[in-house]
């Protein structure tokens, strides 16, 4: 295949049979390109400084557990500019969580994380806020702490039950299993490193009220957390979203209380009041990707197909709940990945640590279920001296073993011809084998630098894993010039939800996407919304404003039908105002018609719930939108036309409600966690990815030399968006897996807490070659028009980077710098080995080259793999 540039597009249509649906809704631009090139869009702290605002700063721990002896707040006080100082005491409901409700608003008596909030100053110039910080007295008592997973295990430390997934009898069948390997994998967490630092200015309004600006991925729970710790009711917190500069997930709870301080602030002293943390600020206090680690057994036979998994995952939680319970839930569904798996026990437990409360980060907690399958693959190859591709297409959901550990099967399945496609596109086994003779030829030079190769999958599925929030609503206002106002309660930070959702309501009623305005969001127009997150922004919003437009648009389609009977001088617009004539009764409901969003005929439509509806009846009237155009159409009659503002006002004249909301809950969802069984997901995307690397034998610097990515869309809204989601969420997985370190010191604070020491992925970190391709696939008929979600998938088809580094790892050392060929037998809770082993039976003694290598794979640590018995050496204790 040729090289491709960034962000190519070709079409694939295999072996899926494409049905017949709507049309392409082509790749317009981001609803706010114009504005971020220009400078205007407007952010939190763009907003204007109003008369009197204050800005807020927050005194909080340096260490990771300590007592709170004492607490001055009197000499900030005295400093002129210093307005207020806002403690524990002042809060009127002083506990927040998302899961469980178990975090401080403000800590009162003990901190148990570096940036523990214990105190807010407010003051009316940063001047003087910067020393009325630095005035506040504040004595600790350090406290011990547990700044690790397996001190956590040690000591019981935990944040609810144990979680469990089973299939089959997996101990039984480990220990008949021909081969097996165990191990334990470690995955380190990751920071969000958006661009726009956690921020909100709150505005006090008549009768106690609070209007929140927020940059926050769920406005309803910062409405709810800041009138919680006010202590007003939900009805008097309007909380504002117009657009975030990045979240990832980090916004999604965490923003919740940095509005509570701002607003308790601006409660006390009448005033807006206004906190914008710095890049260090916000990096030191807010959690992370939720470090893991794993432990497992898996048995497999001798052509490498999987018989057993065993796994018991720990993650760091952190101090306090946060979503680290539905975190560990996501893991566990994710262990299968693309690949069948006959006996399964996964079991997961959350660990209460003394670090930042982790958190959501883009793809919850998917990538290390997938991370530990694909692992798994690749030293299964590597046993049964097959090519891990193979090993992966032997294992890859098919036909006929197509259901998942939680018993969920896999529906339009696409992972075979995915796999099939790339390996030719990518030219895969060509290029295997110039790697091998690549790395060959320069094993007589140690300087020379190594290159690895591997292909992994994603089968990532969509819908939050907790049931009642799957739920979106929207309002939808159409105005008499034939313009349209959406509000949903999706948020836009970046990836293009706004476009995507005005493009689905511009479709509905045939008009050109700029006649559609989407409305910054806001609790007063949509409530008790979910975040956005889970990748379903678009899926549910877009099909709860899909469903407010079919409300409408029965009632103009069945305006048109009756106005198409009445001499123009008697419509409504002409003799409402005299009242000379009697109004058109419009029923609200179905009518004996047929609408279509535009002029093309198909066999089905598929609408905001997944139903489709039959528009082949030969005898029905048409009612088509199209082109700003409203047409009624009958067999045997002649066209009826109006403009689509002309039917508006008519509407209106007519009194016909031009407004509507609708309310989406996502179908089919029927998941039991208890029993960790039944289904969690309306559908899945998948995709595969290529990867080769080059690693320097000098530094253990990982270059990306070409990626490869073919992807399952279903039929994109905007193609142009979910190319930049792909591209983009690949450059970002990459980054969690090679060079994003966090390095604490030992009070348990974060120093590598900017961007000086913090090394996300810039333009020369991006694949040299990198061709991205999306197939042919229109059967996803249970998603508002058939598209599937592009926002987390990608990112977890970077772990192809690492298991690539591990290929080349594996194929530059010698031979003979391998592990054990006999394993210490699985023990869960107990086995706290930080190393692979192998059982090969009978057939083999031979020690096999399986690589230990953490993620993020840090130069370091691929020095080590690459040598691991001379830094065994330097490492051990020198004898005197």
């Amino acid at each position: 295949m040729a090289d491709a540039p960034i962000g190519q597009v070709s079409s694939y249509s295999g072996a899926l049979t494409p049905t017949t649906l709507l049309p392409d809704l082509g790749s317009l631009p981001h609803d706010s390109a114009t504005t971020h090139v220009t400078g205007t869009s407007e952010f939190i702290d763009d907003r204007p400084m109003l008369k009197g605002e204050l800005h807020c700063g927050l005194i909080y721990s340096p260490f990771a557990r300590a007592r709170l002896q004492h607490l001055d707040t009197a000499p900030a006080l005295a400093i002129p500019g210093v307005v207020c100082a806002i403690t524990a005491a002042d809060v009127a409901h002083n506990m927040w969580g998302d899961v469980f409700a178990d975090q401080p608003v403000i800590a009162a008596q003990q901190v148990n994380f570096v940036g523990e909030v214990v105190a807010v100053i407010g003051a009316q110039t940063k001047e003087a806020l910067a020393r009325g910080l630095a005035s506040v007295v504040v004595r600790w008592e350090k406290l011990p702490d547990i700044r690790s997973i397996d001190a956590a295990v040690a000591n019981a430390s935990f944040i609810g039950h144990e979680l469990q997934i089973a299939k089959g009898d997996a101990l039984t069948a480990l220990k008949s299993s021909p081969h097996t390997i165990a191990g334990v994998l470690k995955i380190e967490g990751a920071d969000h490193f958006y661009l726009e630092s956690q921020a909100a200015v709150v505005y006090p309004r008549e009768d106690g009220q609070l209007e929140v600006h927020s940059s926050t991925q769920h406005p309803t729970q910062t409405q709810h957390v800041v009138a919680k710790a006010c202590g007003i009711p939900f009805s008097d917190v309007v909380c504002v979203a117009k657009r975030l500069g990045g979240g990832f997930g980090g916004k999604e709870t965490q923003a919740s209380p940095f509005a509570a301080y701002a607003a308790l602030v601006a409660k006390r002293t009448g005033c807006a009041a206004r906190i914008v943390l710095t890049k260090d600020e916000d990096m030191i206090m807010t959690g992370k990707r939720n470090p893991f680690q794993i432990h497992y057994e898996c048995g497999f036979n001798d052509a490498g197909k999987i018989i057993a998994l065993d796994a018991m995952l720990y993650s760091d939680g952190g101090a306090y709940a946060d979503l680290s319970t539905a975190i560990m839930a996501r893991a566990m569904l994710h262990c299968d990945n693309a690949y069948f798996i006959e006996h399964a026990r996964l079991r997961g437990q959350v660990c209460r640590t003394n670090f930042h409360p982790h958190t959501a980060f883009r793809g919850f907690g998917g990538p290390k279920g997938v991370a530990l399958i694909e692992m798994i693959l690749e030293d299964i190859a590597r046993v049964v001296g097959r090519d891990a591709l193979d090993v992966r297409k032997l294992n890859c959901y098919a036909p006929d073993r197509d259901t998942t550990p939680y018993g969920q099967r896999v529906e339009n399945n696409c992972l075979p011809d995915l796999f099939e496609a790339l390996e030719t596109k990518s030219n895969y086994r060509a290029r295997r084998q110039e790697i091998q003779a690549w790395n060959l030829d320069r094993a007589r030079n140690p300087h020379a630098h190594a290159r690895g190769l591997s292909m992994t999958a994603v089968k990532f599925g969509i819908s939050f894993s907790t049931r009642f929030m799957n739920q979106a609503n929207a309002l939808v206002n159409v105005h008499m010039d034939g313009t349209l106002q959406v509000s949903t309660g999706a948020v836009e930070m970046g990836q293009g939800v706004n476009s995507r959702i005005a493009a689905l309501v511009a479709e509905q009623f045939g008009l050109p996407c700029a006649a559609v305005r989407i409305m910054p969001t806001s609790t007063e127009k949509n409530a008790n919304t979910s975040p956005t997150a889970a990748s379903s922004g678009t899926d549910m919003n877009g099909s709860a404003a899909v469903m407010a437009c079919q409300k409408i648009k029965h009632r103009l389609a069945a305006l048109a039908c009756a106005l198409r009977a009445i001499a123009p001088e008697h419509w409504p617009t002409k003799t409402a105002g005299a009242a000379t004539q009697p109004e058109i009764a419009i029923s609200d409901r179905a009518g004996t018609f047929t609408m279509f969003p535009d002029a093309t005929l198909h066999d089905a439509r598929v609408d905001g719930t997944g139903a489709t509806t039959n528009v082949n009846s030969p005898h029905a009237t048409r009612v088509i939108f199209k082109n700003s155009n409203v047409i009624v159409s009958e067999p045997a009659q002649p066209d009826f036309q109006i403009e689509f503002s002309q039917l508006v006002s008519e509407a209106h004249f007519n009194r016909t409600s031009l407004s509507e909301y609708g309310h989406y809950a996502t179908p089919h969802l029927a998941f039991d966690k208890v029993k960790g069984q039944g289904r969690p997901f309306l559908y899945f995307t998948q995709g595969v990815a290529a990867s080769e690397v080059e690693i320097d034998r000098h530094t253990g610097e990982i270059k990306v030399l070409r990626v490869d990515m073919l992807m399952d869309v279903g039929r994109p809204v905007n193609h142009a968006l979910d190319m930049g989601q792909v591209v983009g969420g690949f450059v970002q997985g990459m980054g969690w897996v090679t060079t994003e370190h966090l390095y604490y010191n030992d009070n348990g604070l974060l120093v590598s807490h900017s961007p000086s020491t913090y090394k996300i992925p810039c333009v020369q970190d991006t694949p040299r070659i990198f061709n991205a391709d999306f197939i042919v696939n229109n059967a996803n008929a249970v998603n508002v028009r058939a598209t599937k979600a592009t926002g987390e998938p990608p990112l977890l088809l970077a772990i192809s980077v690492w298991t690539a580094a591990r290929d080349a790892i594996a194929l530059a050392r010698p031979v003979h710098a391998g592990v054990p060929t006999t394993s210490t037998p699985f023990s869960g809770a107990t086995n706290h080995t930080h190393s692979s082993s192998v059982n090969l039976g009978s057939q083999s003694t031979a020690k096999k080259n399986l690589v230990r290598l953490s993620i993020p794979a840090t130069a370091e640590r691929v020095l080590r793999e690459l040598s691991p018995e001379l830094f065994a050496r330097w490492d051990a204790p020198s004898t005197p």
